[in-house]
């Protein structure tokens, strides 16, 4: 029932962001500007976790920040379908509803993934964790394609911007519908403490309670205080992974300034890399049960590979570069919350969660502004860039899954 929201939830905002590049830069953004966006976007749905992971933490409030992140993304969305009306404040406004929106995927994830680690674990979290990544990114697959049909309808982004409120209900609706039926997931996996008296108000919102965390400040949860050190090596090597793949938004803004494709078709193309993201999950996941966290060496080969396809001057090797992009994205973002959960354990995985992803996005914003001015100038220049960080990334990985496997007794 997760992954159905995730679906529906997916379908907005895979469906937009499949059109930023072509819609900032029909607001009159340079590639730049771009990267700083979709990068800075990116930076502040993982940053602010670091605030929402330890507050889901310390207050338990596991279903409701879920929810509050969800109904954030879901009013935005639809939103920037008046930016091409507004005159020149339009790039400003769409700049600043993109960074809502990712904000609010920051205010949900610590949380929902929480929640989702207690569910996996009764199946094998690399499984739970694909299955609900494919569904996820079936949302994806469909939005693009939702929004591709429109445009080319019709003639006009706004248009398929607009649309995206319809799946946004939907996926309000089936939140709800779970918080009422499940209001803890903990029950899963065994971890909900049996009450030693029978219950006399309303059950349990969250999992574990959030006593059942440890008394620190705020800013001690926030930097991570009591986590494994193998966790923050892991952290530092993934978040090279996250900066060093581009975002979707500068490879759009390429497809459709350099002539490779019609804005119709971005959408279409995006949501083809989706598939395959999805189709990674859902192998991966199942490969991560059985051998272990090694998989994930894979994640900074592909990157690697990705601005020299994706950023080239034939669609055809283009459309390669962007299946890679796909199956990297899939590869690292549904095996790396299966490994976390697995390092981390259950009353700190909310804060977990929020301080790796603070760690990746302050790569994210850095590789974002890096990969826009580095794209104007030579995309040579921003392949071999990538290529070296990604080097550090494997090392670092690979010292992390080594360094974790020693310490298990």
């Amino acid at each position: 029932m997760f992954g159905l929201v995730s679906l529906a939830a997916d379908m907005v905002y895979e469906g937009a962001r499949s059109l930023y590049g072509p819609l900032l830069a029909a607001l009159g953004a340079s590639s730049v500007v771009v990267g700083a966006v979709t990068g800075a976007g990116e930076a502040m749905a993982l940053v602010l976790r670091l605030v929402f992971g330890p507050m889901a933490d310390r207050t338990g409030r596991y279903w409701g920040l879920t929810i509050a992140g969800y109904a954030l993304t879901i009013v935005c969305v639809p939103l920037l379908a008046v930016t091409p009306f507004v005159g020149g404040a339009g790039l400003a406004l769409a700049a600043a509803l993109i960074l809502l929106e990712r904000s609010g995927k920051a205010v949900r994830s610590p949380s929902k993934s929480a929640l989702l680690a207690h569910v996996a674990r009764s199946v094998g979290r690399g499984r739970g964790f694909g299955i609900h990544k494919a569904m996820d990114q079936t949302g994806a697959f469909a939005g693009p394609l939702l929004v591709a049909a429109i445009v080319s309808a019709t003639g006009a982004m706004w248009t398929g911007l607009a649309t995206l409120a319809l799946p946004g209900v939907v996926a309000l609706v089936l939140l709800l519908a779970i918080r009422a039926r499940v209001p803890d997931p903990s029950v899963y996996d065994g971890s909900a403490a049996a009450p030693s008296t029978p219950p006399t108000t309303a059950p349990a919102t969250t999992a574990p309670p959030a006593a059942a965390a440890p008394a620190r400040g705020w800013l001690a949860g926030a930097l991570g205080a009591g986590l494994p050190r193998e966790f923050f090596l892991f952290a530092c090597a993934a978040s090279l992974t996250t900066g060093g793949l581009v975002t979707f938004g500068l490879i759009g803004y390429h497809l459709s300034v350099g002539g490779l494709a019609p804005v119709a078709q971005v959408p279409v193309i995006y949501s083809g890399a989706m598939l395959t993201e999805a189709l990674a999950a859902l192998g991966v996941g199942w490969l991560y049960d059985r051998v272990g966290p090694s998989v994930l060496y894979a994640v900074p080969v592909l990157v690697a590979a990705v601005p020299p396809l994706a950023l080239s001057g034939g669609l055809a090797t283009a459309l390669v570069g962007i299946a890679v992009w796909g199956l990297a994205f899939g590869l690292q973002d549904s095996t790396i919350k299966a490994y976390v959960a697995d390092i981390v354990e259950a009353p700190r995985r909310a804060t977990a969660y929020g301080v790796f992803a603070g760690i990746q996005g302050v790569a994210a914003i850095l590789g974002g502004v890096a990969a826009g001015w580095l794209y104007a100038r030579s995309v040579p220049a921003l392949t071999l860039g990538v290529g070296l960080v990604q080097a550090a990334a494997l090392t670092l990985m690979v010292l992390a899954v080594r360094r974790a496997r020693r310490s298990v007794p």
